[in-house]
């Protein structure tokens, strides 16, 4: 994994994917209510398999629906082959594999609408993992199917999505209980992961704080950015990725069983996965398993709100000290200078592109009173919106699943695991006990 480049400007607006998952998100957003107040919706697009018994309500569905899933697929092909190929990816090969992606995503979400496995709680996003992680250790796919795979795109763009159908009055309630809350956890857990790896197993302090970011603050993201703020190498920020997928994934089926055994409220039980997991579309998983979607807004106002927007300050204090500590010679004026850019350089953008859509849907819903809202507004525009959120949820689940490969993950020794693992031993009761026993009214109440 490279490290994150240093060179920075306008370009960074049509060539990072943060800023592409802003403008498809926005985007959306904004042709969702130009519709509605033409009179119009953009439900017939956003089409997704009804709730089913009988496997012959599924077939009467296509059969009515299909021109517009032909539609969707056209929609999402345009959107996402247009600006990867504008950031430097191949539409020659993103074109055969989202189709790919697309078909399989359609069955699962048809068999994530039986009944049966709604009773089994299999949410759609955890039968794409389990299905891409199959797939993906039985046979070997094509690298060129990589560059499909496109993990952080697609949950950054679900995000800014998920974004419009959070009222922004309850981020402001909840944001200071999950700064809070975000902040105890992200410094007990890194500390305690770097601690472990540079005192206790003698690893490289770059390679500690790689690991550090990526069990504390936002997992992938943050194995990246803080990797590239101390220029550690580049196999270390892979192991960190991996240790990061290992535990996410292990955590989408731990945390939700764990928390219904508990009895826990769904917000409560959201607000412990957004503690607890380690990356967002895996935090997605596992709260969209709790079946409420109270536990999906408490997970995002912790994780999305609480704890990826610290990626941008943890670089810059990292940054700073592997500079003017770890590299001596930084300090005589040789390397790389770090300046105070750097928080905004390391800033995940997406999280902007979510509160503008919570701020646009807040500013409209204030047109409604709350009855008006759940008969009008809930089903001409915040339900296509959620459905089309899904749909990008279940692109990120099939993707990681399909670029999970064990025994690739089992070759990096057992010394960053370990490190890793005290973090988990940490990070986990911890959370429980600021979500359950000291903000539980809070989360409660979402």
């Amino acid at each position: 994994m490279p490290a994150v480049p240093q060179s920075h400007g306008w370009s960074d607006l049509w060539k990072k994917e943060d800023y592409w998952a802003i403008w498809m998100g926005l985007g959306v957003v904004l042709a969702a209510l130009i519709f509605f107040y033409a009179g119009s919706s953009i439900k017939s697009i956003a089409v997704a398999p009804p709730t089913w018994v009988d496997f012959s309500e599924v077939s009467k569905h296509f059969a009515a629906k299909w021109i517009w899933y032909v539609g969707l697929y056209v929609l999402f092909i345009a959107l996402f082959t247009i600006s990867s190929a504008v950031m430097g990816f191949k539409a020659g090969e993103f074109i055969p594999g989202f189709t790919i992606l697309f078909i399989i995503s359609t069955i699962i979400l048809v068999v994530g609408s039986w009944k049966t496995a709604i009773d089994l709680n299999l949410e759609p996003p955890l039968l794409a993992l389990l299905l891409g992680m199959i797939v993906s250790n039985a046979f070997k796919l094509p690298k060129w199917l990589d560059t499909t795979f496109r993990t952080e795109f697609y949950v950054k763009t679900g995000i800014v999505l998920l974004g419009a159908t959070l009222p922004f009055t309850l981020i402001i309630q909840a944001g200071p209980v999950a700064f809070l809350q975000a902040t105890i956890v992200a410094v007990v857990t890194f500390l305690t992961i770097f601690f472990a790896a540079t005192r206790l197993f003698g690893l490289d302090r770059r390679f500690g704080a790689t690991l550090a970011a990526g069990g504390s603050i936002c997992g992938v993201s943050a194995c990246i950015a803080l990797g590239g703020a101390v220029k550690a190498k580049k196999e270390h920020v892979s192991i960190g990725i991996s240790l990061v997928v290992i535990w996410a994934i292990i955590m989408i089926i731990v945390l939700p069983l764990a928390a219904k055994a508990m009895g826990m409220p769904p917000g409560i039980a959201g607000a412990w996965i957004g503690t607890s997991e380690f990356a967002d579309a895996a935090g997605f998983a596992a709260a969209a398993a709790i079946g409420d979607e109270a536990a999906i807004r408490s997970f995002t106002l912790m994780k999305v709100v609480g704890r990826d927007i610290w990626i941008g300050l943890w670089s810059l204090i990292m940054a700073i000290i592997a500079c003017t500590v770890w590299e001596r010679s930084c300090s005589a004026g040789q390397g790389e200078k770090v300046n105070a850019m750097e928080v905004w350089w390391r800033f995940p953008k997406f999280v902007i592109g979510f509160f503008l859509a919570s701020l646009i849907m807040t500013f409209v819903a204030m047109q409604f009173s709350p009855a008006e809202f759940k008969k009008v507004l809930t089903p001409e525009v915040i339900g296509p919106i959620k459905t089309l959120r899904t749909w990008t949820f279940v692109f990120t689940f099939l993707s990681i699943g399909f670029t999970t490969r064990f025994r690739e993950l089992t070759a990096f020794g057992w010394k960053p695991l370990a490190a890793f693992t005290l973090g988990v031993a940490v990070n986990v009761p911890l959370g429980y006990v600021l979500s359950v026993l000291i903000f539980g009214h809070y989360w409660a109440k979402i």
